[in-house]
């Protein structure tokens, strides 16, 4: 019996291959469930940061989380555009991100800094290398949307950072 391709689970008049489809898929809800986890982490220290400096990153928190959702559902509306679902249910995301671990509480504004910045970080980076696997698949489109995200994702870590102390 000849195995058949992997099938997308919609029909599309995409004119990319199923399976390059498919593989666009899988990448593309990766950085779906990593860019879910980022709104998650940047909305959690949005609501417990407290400090001297409360309102400035209450609010670039809050922008920062705005802006995943966004992102997020650029990449979900991609991968359903190639025929895949977008799998962005708490369960899935709670099982693919690939983002380091949100804590509960930290001691000081800079800890959280430091939080959204390590998960916006590893959003851009995961991104970045996604965009020569889409160019290389031939979906410049999927490329293109990463590398969009990614240079706005770089955009908002550089606010982000902005407010770290220079480490010796």
């Amino acid at each position: 019996m000849a195995k058949t391709a992997p099938k997308t689970p919609f029909p599309t008049r995409v004119d990319l291959s199923a399976d390059i489809r498919m593989a666009m898929g899988v990448l593309l809800n990766q950085r779906l469930a990593d860019f879910l986890d980022l709104e998650r982490q940047a909305k959690h220290a949005h609501w417990n940061v407290k400090g001297i400096h409360f309102e400035q990153l209450h609010e670039l928190f809050d922008d920062v989380a705005a802006l995943a959702v966004k992102w997020s559902d650029d990449l979900a509306e991609r991968a359903v555009q190639l025929g895949c679902v977008a799998e962005g249910s708490v369960q899935t995301v709670a099982e693919r991100s690939k983002l380091p671990a949100c804590p509960m509480n930290v001691e000081t504004p800079t800890q959280w800094v430091i939080v959204v910045a390590d998960a916006l970080a590893a959003c851009a980076n995961a991104a970045r290398e996604d965009i020569d696997t889409a160019d290389d698949a031939g979906d410049a489109i999927t490329a293109d949307l990463l590398t969009r995200i990614t240079g706005e994702a770089d955009k908002q870590l550089w606010f982000v950072e902005a407010h770290l102390e220079k480490q010796s």
